[in-house]
């Protein structure tokens, strides 16, 4: 029996670069942890590791070639072979003198640029993968009479004109047009502010530079002493005609020309410094008109996506990639409004953060569908109408087709179902549990009696019977929730229990006349006792002591509940005496007898939900102490003795377990007899189990207890 993963869904942690290829139309993603995940159609997701671990700095595939080049920070190259069921790195190369920048591999060409921080560019043979010893020395790219260092290399591209001229982007603002065959400079242009990245147009006659001024500059190959248009796209004009003021670094552009419409440009970063506030942002300006797309979350990367591989051509772009730091969206550019193709990978696990799982194996056949299609309703409006531009790679179904289920619970209190059959993930249903309670008002945060300041709805445990599909929730705030599945809207009110459980220490200490102590022998415990029940004097900010009320405010007024999970009932644990109630820890359901247990440090207790009644509620003190209180001799009961109390504690059980009413009833009237308190308060203790200090509650009959 050997332990071995399968898959890996979600986002890429930390992602760093991005590659796509155009032929294959599949995508790939490097980390900061040596991380590479490789994606294509919905279902193709793989992924592989650098043995080192060292961050990944850029990405190039080989297109259509099944292969891909990878640039790592510990300034080794991988040629990774991907035409295998696991990828699998066939060379290595690493530079131990120079640290690597940036690197180049054109379509279709068998030489690897490689730019080092020294300024130097290195060529591999991509084939054998070793240097060929061709060296691109940068005091030889640029001037000699410039005797200060250029930079790091930033950016290498051939031209799509001559695949034999290489131009060189340098950190410092220079840019050099290198002719590999004669080994001199073409050109030379120089520009004051540093440069981030350089797009060609595709007839090879101009090249676009983004600057750390926010500007962008376009330079004409035949006049390269100054750029013939300089634009700060988000800068402010100044009145009396002064240059615009400048803007964040623009950090990458990209320039893609259409054969029918004005080429389109677009750039991450160069959003003006007075707007300190705005999200991080994609700009799309396509002729006269500028949009603005604003992220979540700071881009890392993005490539646009365009009819052919060819630089040389007409690039008809189609679509953009964006990378971000916890997501990937790709935008249609063929509709004017922009809007984003709807993401079918499972990367949005994390959208808030996840706090438990549940896993569930041969699932009844009907239930994948039924929850696909009361989710399908929920699902938001606006997205692009085509399909999916990541469209490679093959995938087949394999031997195992049971359905399978993965059930995830969040921070927020959303609860996501997925269907994990077949090596994919796909999500069927989203629920949100915060919707039951009422939502806390700005400046009511330390008046109310919330337990937990951050995520006061974040689910703790889940319990799910597929079969029945009765779902329950026990959330942080000390609640549990239980849910039915129905395919019909309703308009109902919520019903809601509060339970008191405690350590009734105060009981044993100072005993009320009519009480009896239950534990009598308990004298030796009470100091470690009296420590664990923690501070019994709490006070809240208006002075008042907090007691016998919840931590959230269930909804009083009907909800509407869409068809899928509807909440049954809402269980709270109250606080006690100015002392919180504490997190739950432990949760059982038996959807066959109705029934949900749940417990805590403080105690356990039973409710059945189909009746809404507590059904048990005992301390810690009676589940653990050394003696009893429940122990009793059978006897046989009086028909003389009959209360009222009999028939309002039995009604939740009798309708579902009649065969054991007649004994639970029994044992209850004997537990009576037995007593020595007065009989008003037993039928007081019986009404209100919730509430009375010291009761002594029901308790079930054993062969029950095993059920749960």
């Amino acid at each position: 029996f050997v332990l071995f993963q399968t898959v890996r869904h979600g986002f890429p942690y930390l992602p760093t670069a991005l590659a796509f290829d155009p032929v294959q139309k599949i995508l790939a993603i490097g980390t900061r942890t040596g991380a590479i995940r490789i994606l294509g159609r919905p279902g193709v997701d793989c992924y592989c590791q650098h043995e080192s671990g060292a961050a990944v700095l850029q990405l190039q595939f080989l297109i259509n070639e099944g292969a891909l080049v990878s640039a790592s920070a510990d300034d080794a190259l991988h040629l990774w072979n991907l035409r295998q069921k696991r990828p699998a790195i066939l060379h290595s190369l690493k530079f131990n003198r120079e640290r690597i920048t940036y690197c180049h591999l054109p379509f279709q060409s068998k030489w690897l640029y490689v730019g080092t921080e020294r300024g130097n560019t290195h060529i591999v043979n991509i084939e054998s993968f070793i240097l060929s010893g061709y060296v691109i020395m940068w005091n030889k790219a640029i001037e000699l009479s410039t005797k200060t260092h250029p930079g790091p290399v930033v950016h290498l591209s051939d031209s799509p004109r001559d695949e034999g001229k290489l131009l060189i982007g340098y950190e410092n603002g220079t840019v050099v047009l290198w002719d590999l065959r004669s080994k001199r400079a073409d050109l030379r242009a120089y520009y004051d502010e540093a440069i981030h990245s350089v797009a060609w147009h595709h007839e090879g006659k101009q090249f676009m530079c983004s600057h750390s001024d926010g500007s962008l500059t376009l330079w004409n190959l035949k006049s390269p002493n100054r750029p013939f248009q300089t634009t700060i796209p988000h800068g402010k004009i100044q009145r009396d005609g002064k240059k615009p003021e400048p803007c964040k670094p623009i950090l990458k552009v990209e320039y893609k020309t259409c054969k029918n419409s004005e080429p389109f440009v677009i750039f991450s970063g160069g959003l003006s410094y007075d707007k300190a506030c705005r999200r991080p942002s994609l700009t799309i300006m396509h002729g006269k008109a500028i949009t603005v797309l604003e992220m979540d979350h700071p881009i890392v990367d993005f490539l646009t996506l365009c009819e052919t591989p060819y630089p040389n051509e007409f690039q008809e772009p189609y679509a953009v990639v964006v990378l971000l730091e916890k997501d990937l969206i790709v935008v249609d550019l063929t509709q004017s409004n922009f809007p984003i193709f709807e993401n079918p990978y499972p990367i949005d696990i994390h959208e808030s953060p996840v706090t438990c799982t549940e896993y569930f194996a041969d699932c009844p056949p009907d239930l994948i569908p039924v929850l696909y299609s009361v989710g399908a309703k929920h699902k938001k409006q606006g997205y692009s109408n085509k399909e999916w531009p990541i469209s490679g790679g093959a995938w087949n179904l394999g031997a195992q087709t049971y359905p399978e289920i993965i059930i995830t619970g969040h921070a927020d209190g959303s609860v996501k179902f997925w269907d994990a059959s077949a090596i994919t993930l796909q999500m069927l249903y989203k629920l949100k549990t915060s919707k039951v309670f009422e939502k806390q008002k700005p400046g009511e945060g330390k008046a109310t009696a919330e337990i937990v300041e951050e995520d006061p709805f974040a689910v703790q445990m889940m319990y799910w019977c597929p079969e029945s599909r009765i779902f329950c929730v026990a959330g942080v705030s000390a609640y549990v929730i239980v849910y039915k599945f129905s395919k019909h809207e309703v308009n109902t009110e919520i019903a809601s229990l509060e339970v008191r459980l405690q350590y009734e220490v105060e009981d044993i200490i100072t005993p009320e006349p009519e009480i009896i102590p239950p534990f009598p022998d308990a004298s030796s415990q009470l100091p470690s006792l009296k420590s664990l029940s923690g501070s019994t004097n709490t006070v809240a900010c208006e002075g008042t002591m907090k007691d016998s009320i919840p931590c959230l405010s269930v909804k009083t007024r009907p909800v509407r509940m869409p068809p899928g999970y509807q909440a049954d009932l809402v269980i709270q644990l109250v606080w006690v005496d100015g002392e919180p109630p504490q997190q739950i820890t432990s949760l059982a359901v038996n959807s066959a007898y109705g029934l949900v247990a749940f417990g805590n440090c403080n105690g356990l207790a039973v409710v059945d939900f189909m009746q809404k009644t507590v059904l048990l509620s005992m301390g810690t003190l009676d589940l653990y102490g050394s003696s009893d209180p429940y122990q009793r001799q059978p006897r046989s009961p009086r028909k003389s003795k009959q209360f009222a109390a009999d028939n309002f504690c039995m009604r939740g059980l009798s309708n579902f377990y009649p065969d054991l009413t007649k004994r639970i009833r029994t044992s209850y009237q004997s537990l009576t007899e037995l007593s020595d308190s007065p009989v008003s308060l037993e039928l007081e203790r019986c009404k209100s189990p919730t509430s009375v200090k010291g009761s002594r509650k029901l308790s079930l009959p054993t062969d029950l207890k095993t059920d749960l």
